[in-house]
């Protein structure tokens, strides 16, 4: 799983559509809210990238046993990809690329990468899916 999630994140890469600065970092603990300032994001990575990549952590949020609830992930995919108007297909593909980063960071520090993994499944199953 992670020799392919590798082999995806080069054709992505290499494929880049919609460079945009990134945030990078984005899920639930870095948007808050600053009263009359709004909501805003901290702790930005300040990457250049594709745009889709920056919605990736939207889908594992708030924490892999709600994300991970049977049937949410794929329908969190289609609420942000409607909403963003960014390809479903593609931010699916962003997030097999990147959970199979994130499980091999978490297995070198000899941690368990099983949410990335699940993750991982689901994506590529979807993907697999005949249309």
């Amino acid at each position: 799983m992670l020799s392919d999630s590798m082999k995806l994140a080069h054709e992505l890469l290499a494929s880049e559509r919609d460079i945009v600065v990134l945030h990078g970092d984005i899920h639930h603990g870095n948007v808050l809210d600053f009263g009359d300032r709004g909501w805003l994001a901290i702790d930005p990575k300040g990457l250049v990238g594709e745009r889709t990549f920056d919605f990736v952590n939207i889908l594992r949020n708030p924490n892999p046993s709600i994300a991970l609830t049977p049937g949410r992930f794929l329908h969190q995919a289609d609420i942000v990809s409607d909403c963003a108007r960014i390809d479903r297909s593609r931010l699916l593909r962003w997030t097999v690329a990147f959970t199979g980063l994130s499980a091999a960071w978490i297995i070198e520090e000899g941690g368990r990468p099983e949410p990335d993994l699940a993750f991982m499944k689901i994506a590529s199953a979807d993907l697999a899916r005949p249309l």
